[in-house]
């Protein structure tokens, strides 16, 4: 491989991990009542490159190209309350959407605490 599609590659890798950074794969908190939830993602990352040279009379030359990409999957999101922590996996084949399927079930269980709690509503 050249040096222009070894540069070529460590560009793509550069810009590909600002992408893949530990923000993305724990997301931002969200506060739901008494938990909050942490969103967990998977990254994949791909890239590809190539450069050549030409060397026929009148017709010489380089060339080289390359490109990547960044799929982030929701799989999964931490729930944490007080000092207790769960984890919950998004159904294989699931989205954003079955993370927010499981909000009912966490209100209803704040609503049972807050009323063994003596039926205090929050402040």
């Amino acid at each position: 491989m050249g040096s222009a599609a070894a540069e070529l590659i460590g560009k793509l890798m550069e810009e590909l991990r600002t992408v893949a950074k530990t923000e993305t794969i724990l997301g931002e908190k969200l506060e739901v009542g008494e938990y909050t939830l942490i969103p967990v993602s998977r990254i994949s990352l791909g890239i590809g490159a190539g450069a050549g040279k030409g060397n026929e009379p009148k017709k010489e030359g380089e060339g080289g190209g390359g490109g990547g990409g960044v799929v982030v999957t929701p799989i999964a999101f931490i729930a944490v309350k007080g000092g207790e922590l769960s984890f919950h996996v998004i159904k294989k084949g699931g989205t954003l959407d079955s993370i927010f399927e499981n909000l009912p079930e966490l209100a209803e269980k704040i609503l049972e605490a807050r009323e063994k709690a003596g039926g205090k509503e929050g402040a």
